[in-house]
């Protein structure tokens, strides 16, 4: 499948979506959501692939926000069907049947940092900078930052980053636990897709149902979805395998 902004590479049962648009370091566009859209549907069913990386070319941005030349001449109607369409895509993403690790390799900012919030791991470049700054522009993050990042690093820290515009490091973000960790740039993708080969020797039936469970958390119905997901993977093939192989005292083989 071709993809006009992204680049997609497999390797073995991970696949790295790169979002290919250096020459505006990687801005999110229309294209860029249709690519995404195509390549999620993609990777949803692809029994094959069992972890997602998700990166931007080069290595100085991630995504740099979103592209403010195609959106300036904007009314209200057309803002938010744009904000329903970045909504519906980082819905998706957060929502994908397997895990996706977004490696952030430079600037995540505005809805580049929503994307990157839209995944359930984040691990970041040293040169990386991280914030919010959609009230430069008389606006607000649009795509889910004002909900998805106070449940990370609580309401305080979230209403600090949004107000002021300002960005932080690497190195504080990992603090206030917005990403997991920080590698040196060279070492960034690499250590990505060494997280992302220890998680695919699991049971792939046992992380979607967790993705459906950890989404769940914040909802009133958060601890009967743990319930019934936990009830559901006794019927599963790989629910078998894991405690045979426990049994015999051997490595398990998960389809």
């Amino acid at each position: 499948m071709d993809y006009e902004s992204i680049k997609l590479a497999i390797d073995k049962k991970i696949a790295i979506v790169i979002i290919n648009r250096p020459e505006s370091l990687n801005a999110l566009n229309a294209q860029v959501f249709t690519d995404l859209e195509k390549v999620f549907d993609f990777l949803e069913s692809e029994k094959s692939i069992n972890c997602v990386i998700i990166t931007g070319s080069g290595e100085k941005s991630f995504v740099a926000g979103a592209d403010i030349k195609e959106f300036s001449a904007f009314k209200e109607e057309q803002a938010v069907e744009m904000a329903k369409r970045g909504h519906s895509v980082f819905q998706r993403i957060e929502n994908l049947n397997k895990p996706v690790i977004a490696a952030i390799n430079g600037f995540a900012l505005g809805g580049g940092l929503e994307l990157a919030l839209s995944c359930h791991i984040r691990y970041a470049s040293n040169n990386a900078k991280l914030g919010l700054p959609e009230v430069t522009l008389g606006l607000i993050p649009g795509y889910g930052g004002t909900q998805r990042l106070p449940k990370l690093v609580g309401k305080g820290i979230a209403n600090e980053m949004i107000f002021s515009a300002k960005m932080i490091s690497a190195e504080k973000a990992k603090s206030i636990g917005l990403v997991n960790e920080v590698f040196s740039s060279a070492e960034l993708l690499a250590k990505t897709q060494q997280l992302a080969e220890q998680i695919v020797k699991n049971s792939p039936q046992g992380i979607t149902k967790a993705i459906k469970a950890v989404n769940a958390s914040e909802s009133e119905k958060g601890m009967q979805t743990e319930i019934d997901a936990f009830g559901e993977l006794f019927s599963q093939e790989d629910f078998r395998e894991g405690v045979s192989a426990f049994i015999e005292k051997r490595k398990p083989a998960f389809n």
